[in-house]
């Protein structure tokens, strides 16, 4: 051990662990700032941290880095040109950039090809583990603690293995506020001073605020964006506050500025509020603020400080169709727009659907039981000319079957035992100009089959005890989660029916196959106030669930959780014990994005230490019975001998 980590594990040591002013001799070689001193007592009173002990950096295995990765795998592919940006700025000057998970694994990395071996020995490396509780006082895991850019430089860090780096990084955030990774450049060598990395500092916030507003404009691609800046020259191009909002003028994302700027005039969070609560404008105005406006127009203030910004906004785009549509066609209908937040497969169906909206093409809707046929069939009945005629759903499973004849066609007064004296109209004619939809098809008796076939080839419906047809005017979609084909060469099903129906057939993926299901929780989490969020170990454990009853039963789940959620914050515990309960029953041989992020934590110990509980103990600060407890709450399990 060197002269200079033995003094700096003295400085530690009295300043930390034992909470006494450092000697006039160590303090005229490092004094450190307040928010260094902060997270060195954090390393010694919190993660039980031992200043003697000199660690060398741990290096994930790869398919711990892969969970990692995979979690935030759409923010990467954005983040990267970050850092590539970043990175020619300071090639040359012997710095590498850092990308880190929150929870501090480097996800992704770009450092001198030449310093290879070095860097990945001082855990500047893909893979690296920089949180706080392992690696003590650094650029990252402070930076993750305290929410705040900084450079914690040389003797500033805790473990005395890392005082010759320097680390400067700084926080990026989701659209929602919470912490989504830490951007990072460090070197292994750099002047003694300080005050060298701060141009470092700068470069580092301003290309992490570019990553951020990046991923922000990727979430709200298809809502109501708000840029704002206080010279209007720079308002479209680089804005430093961004906020998101939907169609009722509803703040439901911002950046960090605009949420620390808005937080400031409100004094409580945003998300939402209305637009119109915090600026001169309103909400309906944006449209006098778009790209046609000129710059010194775009001018508001602020309600609150009377502040001025300019103000630039960008109203959701219009989907374009594929393929050769004439002009006029190729807009996605705004109904069947909001069906999708962009899942490949469901968008293929919406765009087929958009194309029959106004066509006599007859329709079914099949997909699992809760995959939302029956909004799906409301959008395109909303999409197209009838939608100011009646909607009505006929549910052909939930009526009995004596019933069912006469609610579908309708009687004539005293036609049957217990009939309406007044006789009753049939749902088929209650749709008369509208769309009729059949749910659930299958389930409709043979008997009823044929008379079902003569309504959609005669536009004609014969009531019970009626001799003379009424005229009908209809649109038909039906719906089923049952195998219609398989039916009719069965017998249970007239094929001739089924021909009939599926002129169109569009199948609807289940909830487990689509790719926007963070979408859907933001619609759901937002769809009435109070707006709530998601903490991290949540959404882990909400996509990770296969959700057999696909978006009822997420619905479900989050109208749950809201109701039981205190804290604004949807936490593990808000959520329904079936989901609560797999997660302990997963253990260690499941998939890890299962686990909250304590237990993922001491899984990842567990298994750097070869399972050995003592080893992990010491590392954690913890007694082995509290690590046994743990294992046993999580369900988590040492493999066998042999595995």
């Amino acid at each position: 051990m060197h002269a200079r980590q033995q003094q700096h594990i003295r400085s530690v040591i009295q300043l930390a662990a034992e909470g006494r002013p450092l000697s006039p001799q160590l303090a005229a070689l490092h004094e450190p700032e307040p928010l260094i001193r902060e997270s060195w007592a954090r390393c010694v009173h919190q993660h039980g941290l031992d200043p003697t002990r000199m660690q060398q950096a741990v290096i994930l295995p790869q398919h711990r880095l892969r969970e990692h990765r995979e979690r935030i795998d759409e923010f990467l592919r954005i983040a990267r040109h970050g850092l590539e940006a970043l990175y020619q700025q300071v090639a040359g000057m012997g710095y590498c950039v850092l990308l880190t998970d929150a929870r501090g694994v480097t996800v992704d990395f770009i450092g001198d090809l030449q310093l290879d071996s070095s860097l990945r020995r001082a855990g500047l490396y893909l893979g690296s583990d920089w949180s706080e509780q392992h690696a003590g006082t650094c650029g990252v895991g402070t930076a993750i603690a305290t929410g705040q850019a900084l450079t914690v430089h040389q003797d500033d860090h805790f473990d005395a293995t890392h005082i010759p780096l320097t680390c400067t990084a700084a926080p990026v955030f989701d659209p929602l506020g919470r912490l989504n990774a830490i951007l990072d450049i460090s070197a292994l060598t750099a002047p003694q001073a300080k005050s060298s990395q701060h141009l470092a500092l700068q470069l580092v916030k301003v290309y992490a605020s570019r990553v951020e507003n990046a991923n922000f404009l990727r979430w709200f691609r298809n809502d109501w964006v708000v840029k704002l800046h206080p010279s209007p020259e720079f308002v479209e191009i680089s804005p430093d506050h961004l906020l998101a909002l939907d169609a009722g003028g509803r703040i439901i994302g911002h950046n960090r500025a605009a949420q620390q700027l808005l937080e400031a005039e409100a004094g409580s969070t945003v998300l939402g509020l209305p637009f119109d609560r915090f600026f001169s404008i309103r909400f309906d105005e944006l449209g006098h603020y778009l790209r046609s406006a000129a710059g010194e127009r775009r001018g508001v203030r602020l309600q609150a400080s009377a502040r001025v910004l300019f103000l630039h906004a960008v109203p959701p785009p219009q989907r374009a169709l594929a393929g050769a549509m004439p002009a006029a066609d190729r807009a996605i209908p705004p109904a069947l727009a909001r069906l999708s937040g962009g899942d490949p497969q469901l968008d293929r169906q919406i765009e087929r659907a958009a194309r029959l909206v106004d066509t006599p093409v007859g329709l079914l809707l099949t997909g699992e039981t809760g995959s939302g046929k029956e909004y799906f069939a409301k959008a395109v009945h909303e999409a197209g000319q009838r939608r100011d005629k009646p909607f009505v759903a006929v549910n052909c499973a939930a009526i009995p079957e004596t019933l069912i004849e006469s609610e579908l066609f309708g009687h004539l007064p005293g036609s049957f035992s217990g009939a309406a004296a007044k006789g009753k109209r049939g749902l088929i004619q209650q749709a008369d100009g509208g769309t009729l939809f059949l749910d659930e098809i299958g389930d409709m008796p043979l008997q009823l089959q044929a008379r079902l076939l003569r309504v959609l080839a005669e536009r004609e419906v014969l009531p019970v005890g009626a001799v003379r047809p009424v005229a009908v005017d209809i649109r038909v979609i039906a719906a089923t989660h049952a195998d219609l084909e398989a039916l009719a060469r069965a017998g249970r099903f007239r094929d001739d029916l089924y021909y009939r129906l599926a002129g169109a057939h569009l199948q609807l993926p289940p909830l487990r196959e689509r790719r926007d299901l963070t979408w859907l929780l933001r619609m759901l989490l937002r769809q009435r106030p109070p707006v709530l969020q998601l903490s991290a170990d949540a959404e882990s454990l909400l996509r990770a669930w296969r959700w057999p009853g696909n978006l009822r039963e997420l619905h479900n789940t989050i109208e749950f959780a809201r109701a039981v959620c205190r804290g604004g914050v949807i936490e593990v515990h808000d959520l329904p014990d079936r989901l609560v309960s797999a997660v302990a029953a997963v253990g260690a041989t499941a998939s890890p994005s299962l686990l909250p992020a304590e237990a993922q934590l001491l899984l990842q110990y567990l298994r750097a230490a070869r399972w050995n509980v003592s080893a992990v103990a010491h590392q954690m600060g913890l007694s082995r019975m509290t690590v046994y407890r743990r294992m046993k709450r999580w369900g988590i399990a040492a493999p066998a001998a042999g595995d």
